[in-house]
């Protein structure tokens, strides 16, 4: 896919990715730690935490991963799965369904449209497959801009939940 307006390209992903989207992740804690967030993902680098290096090449590997790039940098990273993660208090939704288990976008990019530009590739890959449903969950936390950012990028709130302390919500899109 190529977002003319924004110089974003999409590709699919593999392990020499894996540095790339483990310096999003770390990016985007520091991010969210300086505007006061600890709480969506903690305060430890992603890569530094317990599993956080081997759940990307997991990623990588079992999942259906897209990289946005813009001349040749790495901007933004997707990961499609059949469903939710096994280690989430989800409910498979008992059809066919696409689920973005991961979005990140490199913070020094902010405000091109990356994490958008993910999403619109995203649908189309579940339409491309046939498939009419597709899911994501993000943390609630917060003011719920995580919650908006999606509701803006088409999808609808579904069902919240709660993982230990950490609040959830599940939110879907439909394709005809």
């Amino acid at each position: 896919m190529n977002d003319s307006t924004h110089g974003i390209r999409i590709r699919a992903a593999g392990l020499a990715d894996a540095p790339a989207i483990l310096d999003m992740l770390d990016s985007a804690v520091v991010w969210m730690n300086a505007r006061g967030n600890t709480e969506q993902w903690g305060t430890t680098p992603y890569s530094q935490q317990p599993g956080g290096s081997a759940r990307v090449e997991r990623y990588l590997t079992e999942n259906t991963p897209y990289i946005a790039e813009s001349d040749g940098i790495p901007l933004g990273a997707l990961v499609l799965d059949s469903g939710p993660s096994p280690q989430m208090p989800i409910a498979p939704a008992g059809e066919p369904e696409r689920y973005v288990r991961l979005l990140v976008s490199d913070r020094r990019h902010a405000g091109r449209g990356i994490g958008a530009a993910l999403l619109t590739h995203a649908a189309e890959e579940t339409r491309r497959a046939g498939v009419k449903l597709l899911r994501v969950d993000c943390w609630a936390g917060g003011g719920g801009e995580l919650v908006a950012f999606y509701e803006r990028n088409g999808f609808t709130p579904t069902d919240r939940f709660l993982s230990g302390t950490w609040p959830g919500q599940v939110l879907a899109r439909r394709f005809a």
